[in-house]
């Protein structure tokens, strides 16, 4: 597979942008920002990373637990209250993961199979 092309990484790398910048819009407080801001960039590089080599498959299962660590983050930070921060959180936390497990090299060439011709 060439480099950039991947779909899923383009999705979580426009995830983690999102939840970076989420902050600027969204009803917040210190330690939820520095949630957001840091497991978005985390989520981006990770992205980059997965882009730059797609026959690495440990970027891809990085994306899922990243993907996951952002999903429970406002249980965890204690920012669930904050409805707009929270959703972002889920929501990004939710396509990340998803982009992540589709990107799995298995499942990738599964979704990919052709049919064998005779």
């Amino acid at each position: 597979m060439k480099n950039w092309t991947r779909w899923q990484s383009w999705v979580a790398l426009v995830a983690g942008v999102y939840a970076l910048l989420s902050p600027i819009w969204t009803n917040t407080d210190t330690r939820a920002t520095w949630t957001m801001v840091v497991l978005g960039v985390v989520i981006a590089a990770a992205a980059l990373w997965s882009m730059s080599r797609p026959a690495d498959p440990s970027a891809d299962y990085a994306l899922v637990i990243l993907g996951v660590l952002l999903f429970i983050s406002p249980w965890v930070m204690g920012f669930d209250t904050m409805d707009g921060l929270a959703l972002t959180a889920w929501i990004a936390g939710v396509v990340t993961a998803l982009s992540g497990v589709l990107a799995v090299p298995q499942i990738d060439q599964r979704m990919h199979h052709r049919s064998i011709t005779h």
